[in-house]
């Protein structure tokens, strides 16, 4: 398969780059500065258990997208419906579309836009660019599908690469997890700037979280959705398995540029307002970060 990458940032870099390290055939496509960097030197990939210069093909305009096989949205929920005009296009008719993004409705989003399947990706990988085409990884990589129309291929091409995929027949509850997760920790790490192992042993968090994670199970519960496993170990799991890594909104919010938030605790808040369930803690962390994203300099 020929995979394509729109939004070659932390996640699109990790999950193309252990395709292309497996020697499959990808296309990054993203920003200037990582696209000259990744064509001159490689993909620098620094990860837990290998450091190396990965050779992949890199352009900063969705043509890239032509002929691919596989496509995975990498895009901030932001720029989900950007991507989709950029996308449209440049797409083959028998191309899988996958999203790879955070929060709930993105894949959603973009069938909407694009008037043809995507399907939703749960992604757990901890991950940050530190610096021009300098992926760094701070742990974990699995991917959770539902059952999709050349799922058998998208599995076989991930495993070769490495990357374990479950294919699940409850991915709502699975993106409602992961959408959990982000909840109880990417705006605390945005607010405070710290990783999430030391935020989960700051005083009083603990109860803060258990706070978020109750609402958000209220929501979820409410739109029909079971959650499945135990979602508040999972949640002090993070501590321990990404314990170094910072959120994405943390990023977002130290480089002044607007955030996720709005699709994580922002959702919760906004589906909640909807099914009348009350979600103050939420709410009071999406008001937080959104008043960060209004500083100066």
């Amino acid at each position: 398969m020929k995979s394509a990458i729109l939004g070659a940032g932390a996640v699109g870099c990790y999950y193309g780059g252990m395709l292309a390290r497996a020697g499959r055939e990808v296309v990054l496509i993203g920003r200037p500065a990582h696209v000259e960097a990744i064509n001159r030197d490689g993909l620098d990939m620094e990860t837990q258990t290998f450091r190396e210069h990965v050779k992949v093909a890199a352009r900063t305009d969705p043509g890239g997208i032509d002929g691919a096989d596989m496509v995975l949205c990498c895009v901030k929920s932001t720029d989900t419906v950007q991507a989709a005009a950029e996308m449209a296009p440049h797409l083959a008719p028998g191309a899988i579309v996958l999203s790879l993004q955070n929060g709930y409705d993105n894949a959603e989003r973009l069938q909407a836009a694009l008037g043809r399947p995507v399907h939703p990706a749960v992604v757990y990988v901890a991950t940050e660019m530190a610096g021009p085409g300098h992926l760094r990884h701070h742990g974990r990589g699995e991917l959770v599908i539902g059952p999709i129309d050349g799922g058998t291929e998208v599995v076989a091409e991930f495993a070769l690469a490495g990357v374990p995929v479950t294919v699940s027949d409850n991915v709502a509850g699975a993106l409602w997890a992961k959408l959990i997760i982000n909840c109880a920790y990417n705006g605390l790490s945005a607010i405070t700037q710290l990783p999430y192992g030391p935020i989960a042993r700051g005083e009083g968090i603990a109860g803060v979280m258990e706070d978020i994670v109750a609402e958000c199970l209220a929501v979820a519960h409410a739109d029909g959705v079971t959650v499945p496993g135990d979602i508040r170990a999972a949640v002090a799991g993070i501590a321990m398995s990404m314990a170094t890594q910072k959120s994405s909104t943390a990023h977002d919010i130290a480089r002044g540029r607007k955030s996720e938030i709005d699709h994580i605790n922002g959702y919760v808040l906004k589906r909640g307002a909807a099914l009348g369930i009350a979600t103050p803690v939420n709410r009071t962390i999406h008001a937080l970060v959104r008043l960060l994203e209004t500083r100066q300099g």
